[in-house]
């Protein structure tokens, strides 16, 4: 490891410790938040109440110093509470932009089904081409900018799911469980006078993150690495047990992870282990299984896990 990326990977592991002082027991989670924000991509986190979602994003928020934003989503949410609206100014004559909450840095999209398809396609319109159009005039986004969108998987009445194509726009989709039951205990006594979000300081600014953003779009990925991401991609398309595959959007999504989880690692190059460790992450939510496979009780990241597993590694030559 140079010495350069030595010093990175300090800052990284201080960020996550940093996190940690509020997320207790969840390192994976954590660490897979910042693949998501390091590959300038967004999240789903979808999870039952209570578990520290919106906790979760606070704590990145804070730990970089960064604008955080959140929406609560409602069914009579309008795309212009998200984007921004013109209002007209009597005293100055003309109209004035009020920007709407899209216009942070991290911004939390709270339960993100209970909205109508035309409020939830603003936001993702804003995620995916990192600009917003009101009125006409188009202004792009603040960098960085990342979303991380809830939703809760028990309740479904008066909801919106998300279709295929707009969870294709998430570049990962995370559960974060319950804590065990030591963990719990520490979270109590950790918030038995003050709570820990409180407690954390900066560990991190918007420049330093900017720049391990570009030397994540660095990182070496060899050639043998990308046709094992397409191998994968592709035996989803073929699978029996998958009524709808992986999109080529998501063979670039997952060597984008890829590259960001390396990095976390202490790496600038990708490794099988770094593609196997994602892939259930970056691609279960964009799979579709079939009623079969529903019927024997599978999953999406089961099927996955066992076509990944079988999946053999190209050997790089020369």
């Amino acid at each position: 490891m140079t010495q350069q990326m030595a010093a990175q990977h300090s800052k990284i592991s201080l960020l996550l410790d940093n996190m940690e002082k509020v997320m207790v027991g969840k390192r994976e989670a954590i660490e897979l938040s910042l693949v998501a924000l390091l590959a300038e991509g967004h999240v789903l986190l979808e999870d039952v109440p209570g578990v520290g979602k919106t906790m979760l994003v606070r704590a990145l928020a804070k730990s970089l110093d960064l604008d955080f934003k959140r929406i609560q989503f409602t069914p009579d949410l309008l795309p212009s509470d998200v984007t921004g609206v013109s209002i007209y100014n009597q005293k100055e004559m003309n109209f004035e932009f009020r920007p709407g909450p899209i216009l942070g840095n991290i911004v939390l999209a709270d339960e993100i089904n209970r909205t109508s398809p035309k409020t939830q396609s603003a936001l993702l319109e804003s995620m995916e081409e990192k600009h917003i159009t009101v009125d006409g005039v188009t202004m792009k986004l603040s960098q960085p900018f990342f979303v991380m969108a809830t939703q809760n998987p028990i309740e479904y009445e008066g909801t919106y799911p998300l279709p295929e194509a707009q969870l294709d726009r998430f570049l990962l989709k995370l559960n974060l469980g319950y804590p065990s039951a030591e963990e719990e205990v520490l979270m109590l006594e950790r918030t038995s006078m003050k709570h820990p979000i409180d407690t954390i300081d900066p560990v991190m600014q918007k420049e330093e993150l900017t720049q391990l953003q570009e030397d994540v779009s660095q990182v070496h990925v060899g050639k043998n690495i990308k046709e094992y991401i397409v191998k994968i991609v592709n035996n989803t398309r073929n699978h029996p047990m998958f009524y709808l595959g992986a999109s080529p959007r998501a063979s670039i999504a997952l060597m984008k992870a890829s590259k960001a989880y390396a990095f976390i690692q202490g790496r600038d190059y990708v490794i099988p282990d770094d593609v196997k460790f994602m892939a259930p992450h970056v691609l279960s939510h964009r799979l579709l299984i079939s009623s079969e496979a529903k019927f024997e009780g599978k999953t999406s990241t089961s099927i996955l896990e066992d076509l990944v597993s079988k999946t053999i590694i190209p050997i790089e030559r020369g």
